[in-house]
């Protein structure tokens, strides 16, 4: 007589705020599956809930309250875990019913919850999962988490009390999973943490054997140099995502050129002005920047530089917020995100005086939105008539006339938070995760506009 396999228990997830956030999802749907649970698209179909919340501003914090309420109404059955989860009362005050709350990356706490929530029988034919782990993005990029936590004490910032202080990987272990979301498929690798420069100082850049096919028992030291030199020879587009401008991030800028990294830094600026900088409790060396922002791109010209900049910080004059417009016109930089200033509670700098009325910052983010808009289009029209390599991400359906367009990104644009290549004139036999080189035939303020190079 055939024994039947018990129907395992089904998880629903909902993942809220930054991509570090959603690495700690894949990691806790990896674990959950390898013990026997199945994923669930949906709130009916699942027997408990996962939120994982974001905590970093208070209009996060309604965001995650409000997903937390929607699956509390849909399902019913609901954990909550990441970075709001250091706010235990809060959430249990709103929704007493919430089953457990646990904080960032409490993977096993999270684990815990979900076994006492909705037990499953462990067996060989449910516990099967990718090589690779579970992945919440497509199959052809992958985020690359390389250290939790974060050193600095930003006045702005509650990332440490939320995530504690650097806790670097080990660099073999960080190779070994590369090499294995290659080995299934990705593409572009995102290399993301608090801070991607700092990687290695708390375990002294101490080095390990890399052992994988490509490293071949090679030593390889846990810093952010090294790393890139070895994550470089995978094959793959390697994205360098919160990378603090220290000294040493010149030595990847030549890595750039050969072509071996992906030409492009996401660096967390913030404001360029002195005196808003040293209120942010961040180094004031703007002019030192932009002479190595100049060096960087003589060594690299195609190097895209992207950044963030907050508006209407306490204490911010207009002669501040001017400076800063004048040093963008002066960095030309590719891709600029803006944030006017929120009081996070916990946040040092609430307690700043010289607090920016809330009409100032809604004047002071259009006239920054308007500057980096128009600084963007120029450098876009640039790369009109060049030939480009893009990646597919979305293919659509043929029109009418028979013709199939598609949505791709540059080496110029991470996925998600820049711009898009969209393509005219897609062969039949190009799929979802390809590179292939494309001619740029327009652009606006964002996206480029073009059409596959016929051989």
């Amino acid at each position: 007589m055939a024994t039947a396999i018990p129907s395992p228990p089904k998880v629903g997830m909902v993942s809220l705020g930054c991509p570090k956030a959603l690495v700690d999802s894949e990691r806790i749907l990896t674990q959950l599956r390898s013990d026997g649970y199945q994923m669930s698209p949906d709130y009916s179909g699942a027997d408990v809930v996962l939120v994982n919340t974001c905590g970093f501003l208070d209009s996060a914090k309604e965001e995650s309250l409000e997903a937390i309420g929607e699956a509390m109404a849909e399902n019913g059955r609901v954990i909550v875990t990441g970075c709001m989860g250091n706010e235990a009362d809060t959430i249990m005050e709103r929704f007493p019913e919430v089953l457990a709350v646990t904080g960032a990356h409490q993977y096993e706490d999270v684990v815990t919850a979900v076994h006492a929530a909705a037990p499953a029988a462990r067996g060989a034919f449910v516990d099967l999962v990718p090589d690779a782990g579970l992945k919440l993005t497509p199959r052809h990029y992958s985020y690359l988490k390389i250290s939790e936590g974060c050193n600095h004490r930003c006045s702005f910032c509650i990332i440490p009390s939320l995530r504690g202080d650097l806790v670097s990987r080990r660099p073999d272990a960080i190779l070994r999973e590369a090499e294995k979301l290659v080995a299934n498929g990705t593409k572009e690798l995102l290399v993301i943490s608090q801070d991607t420069s700092a990687y290695g100082v708390d375990i002294r850049h101490q080095p390990q054997i890399w052992n994988g096919p490509i490293g071949q028992g090679r030593e390889v030291r846990a810093h952010m140099t090294d790393l890139a030199v070895a994550l470089g020879e995978l094959g793959v587009w390697t994205r360098l995502h919160y990378v603090y401008p220290y000294p040493h991030v010149d030595k990847v800028i030549p890595l750039m050129a050969e072509g071996k990294i992906t030409p492009y830094l996401d660096i967390p600026f913030q404001h360029a002005a002195p005196n808003v900088l040293k209120r942010m409790k961040r180094p004031a060396n703007e002019a030192k920047v932009l002479q190595r922002v100049k060096n960087w791109r003589d060594i690299c010209p195609d190097l895209t530089i992207r950044s963030t900049f907050v508006v209407g910080f306490p204490g911010e004059t207009e002669e501040d917020f001017q400076y800063l417009l004048d040093w963008l016109e002066e960095a030309q930089l590719d891709r600029v995100g803006g944030f006017r200033f929120e009081p996070v509670e916990g946040a040092a700098a609430n307690a700043l005086d010289g607090a920016v009325p809330e009409e100032v910052k809604e004047e002071r983010y259009q006239r920054l939105m308007e500057k980096t808009a128009a600084i963007s289009a120029a450098r876009l029209q640039a790369k009109v008539g060049r030939t480009l390599p893009v990646i597919i991400d979305e293919i659509g359906a043929p029109d009418e006339d028979g013709d199939i367009g598609a949505t791709a990104r540059s080496q110029a644009d991470a996925p998600e938070i820049d711009g898009n290549v969209f393509l005219r004139n897609i062969s039949a036999d190009v799929a979802v995760g390809d590179i292939i080189d494309a001619e740029i035939e327009d652009a606006d303020a964002h996206d480029l506009f073009g059409a596959p190079v016929t051989v």
